[in-house]
């Protein structure tokens, strides 16, 4: 009896008989037809029963066929349709309409539509065999809508040593994509992996690539499930979410096909993505609408999401709930609803959601004009208008002026304006408490703040709802809900630790690097007799001796970290960010950036500069982004998506709000604190196939400065500064002390992993493994204590490892094969420990890595043995002499004014810079007047110098005297030269 209650079955059981007892059908498995993936028998009696008229009428065109029929209609429609949207809006046959499903209508008012949405007919399937090319293959469970799938779930019980990571697994590699079951959209909608403690979802089988999210309610601000005293921890699923209402609701209002046109390297990508919500977006928006019935308008509501946690799409659903939430009078709760924000794109995505939803244009208004345009759409019975934080005024305002009516307010501060001077026109426009010289880190969220205390006592009629990831202390006391502690929380919290621990994101910390600490590493790595590469040493060489304390310094710092230790990662795909100080560092960074790579002639690495606005440099001349860039500054996101550019130089512009998963490092030169700190250093942390962690080097900022800019939101720190790489040798000492790992399968399995042609080979997987499994044999011999001290020291080398090759490129090749095997060894470890055995990214992350490695030439087969060697080619080669500062004029030049001058044209600068220094009526009036008065009698020299020198460079004179603006340039910048030279002569 113990046996049975542990297996997957009982599993099956408790789920079904919960589901049963909600309203649910026990689906009969022999009707489930497998060549159409539905159960024809649920079709009918849906039919039947719910338009007997309609289905009486096709008899009499089809006849003894409209069975047949109809089905091949239903089938063709699933199949160009979609699943949900012929749930959501039937299909015509022969002048027929026929609807497949009545969702809840928001009111009771209509008593006959409450009665056909309770005759939905909802079936729980257990044991369903879907392929007829593979009769025995089964899915655990399939939820009908209908008789049509709309969810898988693959259970999997502890108990039994498998966990919703083999589930995860199971749909990888043996759910085939082309069976019709779980052809994206056609039929079922979403595919649960399901144990007793975790769920994970996704919506779209692709093989390995595959992508679950987790569908957890997070324990303790992290991830997981909390205890559950009446049973499995993931009973919330069943019972909550799949509970009958609830799931029509999610198929009626919350599902969503989005559909997004990429451009690569010019082409135009199609892609297509079925959202489902995940908990915390559905918890989110029914814990509002709830509360909003019970305690009317008039209450403000702070919602916490961390970034990156789909905050638009819960704005878009909690935007369509509110508009259409009656009360239990069925009075609507709201006559109109108003979403602030200054992202175009939830313009679109707001039209198209609902739009799926209700089949129905002019639901959304996006204010383009003033305040009678917002006035005009709310008297015409807008239900969603859309504004900028711009015109927020004109909304605060003119709800004093409009008819007492209600209206929720939905704020995206979190992606406001904060560019520059677009910035301030923002704070100038939108609060009269801002001031020029005021609180340097106020942000459009204390504006919002500031204007609604301001106005907080007219608005009984308004609820205002605020979304961002980073609260400061004066938005939860203005706007927060009391804790039991009796202090300010927000109503709905997604922290950012769950969102890392959950995988949903990266961790932007885990890997950042002062400036200080990068060197003293270096140094370290340098002096390091382990380490006695001469090519390493030169490498490292380059950046140990090289202090920041210009641009120049920097950039080659930057831009020879990305080449050696970043722009293979992601599959050769990696992006870095680079944070200026200003608008005009910007504009030096970017033509530096470009001296330095053509300098070196790299040409597989390109910068684009993003800053708002006109620069002025300290030679006068005006700079925009488009100018610099060659483009327009609406094409730099898709510009910066392809593969052609690699870095982006910000200043302001992008550090908030730019989504690009792409981007793995930044390179910070620039004081970070509080908010913008945290905002700024996320834009690293979304989630790519093949991208596991992320870097920050930091030239500026502290690192206790930047951990406490990021507490309050992140519940746990994990800034590392105190690593020694000698630690490496000394864990890797302990682990070949309990003698799971052998030298020679090692060299084996690099023999294999690190082969240019493995990839191809159909016996790599296997080798690979065959490698792998002594080892797992020897760790599984080992007494449990062993076990899990031997498996801790691992993950700690791999974690250490990781790290440290970012700040400096290793070329210790005993270590570059261990960290490789030991990253797939701890996975067929977590297998043998039964749990944790199969992570999502594995194949993928592998793949990309063992790319990246092969490609960065730090390490080479010799042929054979299997030994490895250091490639010859590392680093920059031996250090340069210090340029003369002198040949800056050429960099200006040729940037500003398209010229191709070389460093043999700096002769000419440098032979009327020595003339002029050499002049005794010169150097008297440098000693006696100012730079402003030196100016003059500097001009009257100035041309005949040139003139004298025609000869040896013409193209040069011919433009000091037929360009007013380039003359005035190369003028500028010798009259200070020449001033300094003769104030200091002796």
């Amino acid at each position: 009896m113990a046996t049975l209650i542990a297996t997957e079955k009982a599993f099956e059981e408790t789920i079904e008989t919960d589901l049963l007892a909600q309203g649910y059908r026990r689906g009969d498995a022999a009707n489930w037809d497998k060549s159409l993936a539905l159960d024809r028998s649920e079709v009918f009696a849906f039919i039947e029963t719910t338009q007997p008229d309609e289905w009486a009428k096709l008899k009499s065109i089809h006849g003894e066929k409209r069975d047949l029929n109809f089905l091949a209609r239903l089938t063709k429609e699933l199949d160009n349709r979609g699943t949900l949207d012929v749930l959501r809006h039937g299909i015509v046959d022969y002048g027929v309409r026929f609807r497949l499903a009545y969702f809840r209508p928001a009111t009771t008012l209509n008593p006959d539509a409450l009665r056909l949405y309770r005759l939905n007919r909802l079936a729980v399937y257990r044991q369903i065999h879907f392929s007829t090319a593979k009769p025995h293959d089964s899915v655990d469970m399939v939820l009908g809508v209908n008789g049509l799938p709309v969810a898988t779930l693959e259970l999997k019980n502890h108990l039994t040593g498998q966990t919703a990571r083999d589930a995860r697994h199971q749909y990888q590699w043996e759910r085939d994509r082309n069976e019709l079951l779980f052809s994206f959209k056609k039929r079922a909608l979403v595919h649960f992996a399901v144990d007793p403690d975790e769920v994970w979802m996704t919506t779209k089988l692709n093989g390995k690539e595959t992508h679950f999210l987790p569908f957890n309610r997070g324990y303790k601000h992290g991830a997981g499930n909390p205890p559950n005293p009446a049973g499995h921890r993931t009973a919330y699923l069943w019972r909550e979410i799949l509970q009958r209402d609830s799931l029509m609701d999610l198929l009626g209002r919350f599902l969503h096909l989005q559909t997004d046109t990429h451009y690569y390297n010019g082409t135009a990508v199609k892609r297509e993505a079925l959202i489902f919500p995940r908990y915390h977006q559905i918890d989110a928006v029914r814990c509002l609408e709830q509360t909003v019935k019970q305690e009317r308008t008039g209450q403000n509501y702070l919602i916490q999401h961390s970034a990156g946690s789909g905050k638009s799409n819960t704005i878009a659903w909690l935007a369509h709930g509110l508009s259409s939430l009656h009360d239990d009078t069925n009075e609507p709760v709201y006559d109109s609803v108003i979403v602030i924000t200054d992202r175009k794109v939830l313009d679109k995505q707001l039209q198209d959601t609902i739009y799926q939803f209700d089949h129905k244009q002019g639901v959304v208004l996006r204010i383009e004009e003033d305040a009678r345009q917002l006035a005009e759409a709310i008297t015409s019975g807008v239900k969603i208008i859309i504004t900028t934080l711009q015109k927020f005024p004109f909304v605060v305002g003119k709800i004093d002026t409009l008819p007492r009516r209600r209206y929720a307010l939905i704020v995206d501060e979190a992606h406001s304006s904060q560019t520059g001077e677009a910035s301030d026109k923002v704070k100038e426009v939108l609060t009269t408490e801002y001031r020029v010289g005021g609180d340097p880190d106020e942000t459009e969220e204390d504006v919002i703040r500031h204007r609604m205390e301001s106005h907080r006592s007219h608005h009984g009629n308004l609820s205002f709802f605020a979304f961002t990831a980073t609260p400061k202390p004066k938005t939860l006391q203005s706007f927060g809900a009391t804790g039991e502690d009796g202090k300010p929380r927000p109503f709905h919290l997604y922290s950012m630790r769950q969102a890392i621990e959950e995988g949903f994101i990266l961790d932007v910390l885990k890997n950042y690097v002062t400036y200080k600490r990068f060197f003293a590493l270096g140094k370290q790595i340098e002096e390091d007799p382990r380490i006695e590469k001469k090519q390493a040493a030169r490498a490292i060489a380059r950046f140990v001796n090289l202090h920041p304390h210009n641009i120049a310094q920097k950039v080659e710092i930057i831009v020879e970290h990305f080449r050696q230790s970043v722009m293979q990662k992601i599959g050769g795909r990696a992006k870095a960010m680079v944070v200026t100080e200003s608008r005009l560092s910007a504009v030096k960074y970017k033509m530096e950036v470009d001296h330095y790579l053509k300098e070196k002639n790299y040409t597989n690495i390109k910068a684009l500069v993003a800053f708002s606005g006109t620069v002025k440099d300290e030679y006068d001349l005006e700079r925009t982004e488009a100018d610099m860039n060659g483009f327009g500054e609406r094409e730099l996101p898709e510009k910066f998506l392809g593969d052609d550019y690699r870095l982006l130089l910000v200043a302001e512009k992008y550090q908030t709000g730019f989504d690009q998963p792409l981007l793995h490092t930044m390179y910070v030169d620039k004081r970070l604190a509080g908010v913008r700190a945290v905002q700024t250093l996320s834009r690293l942390n979304r989630i790519y196939a093949g991208k596991d962690d992320t870097f920050v080097l930091d030239f500026v900022n502290d690192p206790e400065e930047i951990q406490a800019a990021f507490q309050p939101y992140y519940e746990s720190t994990t800034i590392d500064q105190a690593t020694d790489p000698n630690q490496l040798y000394d864990i890797k000492g302990k682990l070949e002390a309990f003698d799971v790992t052998r030298l020679e399968e090692i060299n084996a399995f690099a023999h294999i992993f690190f082969s240019p042609g493995s990839r191809q080979s159909p016996t790599a997987h296997a080798g690979l493994h065959k490698t792998l499994d002594e080892a797992v044999s020897r760790y599984q011999a080992k007494p449990d204590v062993e076990r899990q001290e031997y498996k801790s020291l691992l993950e700690s080398f791999l974690r250490m490892y990781s790290f440290l090759s970012q700040v400096m490129p290793f070329m210790d090749s005993d270590l570059e094969k261990f960290y490789a095997y030991g990253r797939l060894l701890v996975t067929k470890l977590q297998g043998a420990s039964g749990v944790e055995r199969w992570q999502v990214s594995d194949e993928v992350s592998l793949e990309y890595y063992r790319l990246q490695k092969m490609r960065e030439g730090g390490i080479a087969l010799s042929k054979g043995d299997g030994v490895l060697a250091v490639a010859s080619e590392v680093g920059t080669g031996k250090p340069e002499p210090e340029e003369d500062a002198l040949s800056e004029i050429i960099k200006i030049l040729n940037a500003h004014f398209g010229t191709e001058f070389t460093d043999s044209d700096q002769l000419f600068f440098e032979q009327i810079e020595r003339d002029m220094s050499n002049d005794d009526a010169l150097a008297l009036q440098a000693q006696n007047n100012s730079l402003e008065n030196f100016k003059y009698p500097f001009d009257s020299i100035f041309i005949d110098r040139v003139v004298e020198r025609m000869e040896q460079n013409q193209e040069i004179t011919d433009r000091i005297m037929g360009e007013e603006a380039f003359g005035d340039t190369v003028r500028d910048f010798l009259v200070a030269r020449v001033y300094e030279r003769l104030r200091n002569k002796k």
